[in-house]
């Protein structure tokens, strides 16, 4: 079993992706093999990838197909993601902001390096999609056939022409942006604030053709006993994930992350005690992964990215880098980029 700092995606979702690499005329044997991958791995029970391994991946697809837009074809995307028993799950939902919930809960099932979260707006709801816990940077290839895949997830469940209002991604737009135009049909912006997708009010009161509450509490025991597998349902888990929330408005306080979780000091302090694991612990651990991500991403200045931890002087920021990393974050962040230039 990974330790919880390592994130990982289940091996049934990136069979999904290399029939998709497969169908875009890529030679996936000589892709896992270069990306150091051991292809009866994946057809073991419960395998789980490392995060970092599937990046190297993707960035090799990339590079092999010449193709700054992989992943961004409709029709591949509907036809081999595999969400599996998530999916399942969320087809029995009453409608799609049903289903969609269900995501939110289940996807550490599918990828815990991957995690969604749902913000109202006066026409219906962003869907926000995060990626964390790699040493590498994220490709934007990854993060647009994801939400891609999402999409068309909602129109298969639905059994309508769902479309989204806008998508927003933080990356700088393309120098062609016609197949994300053909891909999301909708208002799209760049350099934004996170990588989302605008649904309407309306497409989320669909109603669900499949809807089927029995199954549906069925498939949820079976997802809540693999969340428990995984790690996922620990207070320490849930500790991490509400001081990264919390981290961009300052350093949280005990308290505060308790009363965020609906638990009393003292509570949250004896399930702690319980795991054998500190608050301070947990908020050195979420910081250090949450630095390896910013770091790699050139997009925030070193400033930015001591901010985001919740440090107040930057100073303390840098002395932090250089106990967990060996290395001021400068040199960090180069370390970094010498890595992606080494792979083949």
């Amino acid at each position: 079993m990974p330790q919880p700092e390592e994130r990982t995606s289940s091996a049934a979702w990136l069979t999904g992706l290399l029939l998709m690499f497969e169908a875009e005329g890529l030679d996936v044997p000589s892709l896992l093999r270069d990306a150091g991958f051991d292809p009866e791995s994946l057809h073991r029970q419960n395998t789980r990838i490392p995060v970092d391994e599937i990046t190297v991946l993707w960035q090799l697809a990339v590079a092999r197909a010449g193709k700054p837009t992989l992943g961004l074809q409709r029709e591949l995307a509907d036809t081999h993601s595999n969400t599996s028993t998530v999916g399942h799950a969320m087809a029995c939902s009453p409608d799609l902001r049903g289903g969609l919930e269900r995501l939110v809960r289940y996807m550490p099932v599918i990828s815990d390096a991957t995690a969604f979260s749902m913000q109202p707006d006066p026409r219906g709801c962003w869907l926000v999609m995060e990626h964390t816990g790699g040493r590498l940077p994220i490709p934007r290839q990854r993060l647009e056939h994801a939400l891609l895949t999402v999409l068309m997830q909602c129109r298969w469940l639905t059994r309508r022409g769902v479309e989204p209002l806008a998508m927003e991604f933080v990356y700088p737009p393309p120098a062609d942006d016609r197949e994300h135009r053909a891909a999301y049909r909708c208002e799209l912006r760049f350099n934004a604030d996170a990588n989302r997708m605008l649904i309407s009010a309306a497409a989320l009161s669909l109603p669900l053709p499949t809807h089927h509450p029995e199954l549906g509490e069925m498939h949820d025991r079976l997802l809540d006993e693999q969340l428990e597998l995984l790690g996922q349902t620990t207070t320490s888990t849930l500790v991490c994930a509400e001081i990264a929330r919390r981290l961009p408005h300052g350093e949280p306080r005990r308290q505060d992350v308790a009363a965020g979780l609906g638990l009393a000091d003292r509570t949250l302090q004896r399930r702690l005690q319980e795991e054998s694991v500190s608050f301070q612990a947990l908020l050195d651990r979420t910081r250090r992964e949450l630095a390896q991500q910013y770091l790699a991403e050139q997009r925030h200045t070193l400033a930015d990215v001591a901010d985001r931890l919740g440090f107040v002087d930057t100073s303390n920021f840098f002395r932090a880098c250089k106990r967990w990393f060996g290395l001021p974050p400068a040199q960090y962040r180069a370390r970094i980029r010498a890595t992606l230039a080494a792979v083949p």
